[in-house]
Order: C-alpha cells, then sequence, then structure tokens
C-alpha cells in the first residue's frame, strides 16, 4: 500500500466537496490509487510521468492526476482533483 500526500490545490478542492455521494466516490477512488497506483492512466507529452484516474458521480466525470515515487519510500502525490472540463488545461497551468 502507497502512502497519500496532497498537494495544496488537492487539499483545497476536496475540502470544498459538500456532497456525501461525490466525497465516497473520491474516497474509493483515493483508496484504489493507494492499493495499486498503476491503474491510472500514464499521460504523454506535456504531462509525461502523470497519471490521471477517471471518477464517474452523478453523470458527471471527474478526474484525479497523481504521481508516483518510488525511490525510497513508496509515495503517490496527488497533484490535482476537479470535473473533467478544463482539467488538463488547468493541470498544465498549476505544473507551471
Amino acid at each position: 500500500m502507497y502512502e497519500m500526500r496532497y498537494s495544496n490545490a488537492a487539499q483545497r478542492y476536496f475540502k470544498k466537496i459538500k456532497e456525501k455521494g461525490l466525497k465516497t466516490a473520491f474516497r474509493k477512488a483515493l483508496e484504489t490509487i493507494s492499493e495499486n497506483p498503476y491503474c491510472g492512466t500514464l499521460k504523454a507529452g506535456d504531462l509525461a510521468g502523470i497519471y490521471g484516474y477517471d471518477v464517474f458521480y452523478n453523470r458527471t466525470n471527474y478526474e484525479i492526476s497523481y504521481r508516483i515515487y518510488e525511490e525510497d519510500d513508496k509515495i503517490v502525490v496527488v497533484i490535482m482533483a476537479g470535473t473533467r472540463e478544463n482539467f488538463y488545461h488547468e493541470l498544465k497551468r498549476y505544473l507551471n
């Protein structure tokens, strides 16, 4: 099982979620990622080295982006989470 860490952007997003069902959907997705972080899809191009994981809730597609570090400890850093709309554009802006 991998240790989960969160960027400031991800912490702010998860803190703002009020709907219980959406919180549960994200919690299950984060548990899945911590058990097997390679379950997400590896991105290419500008976002090389970043994984994306889809979360579907209430007919809306959400996304979680994260990086895997395995040098000393097994750590997954959640970079950002949010709705799929403009997600990768925002992620590129956040990383630069």
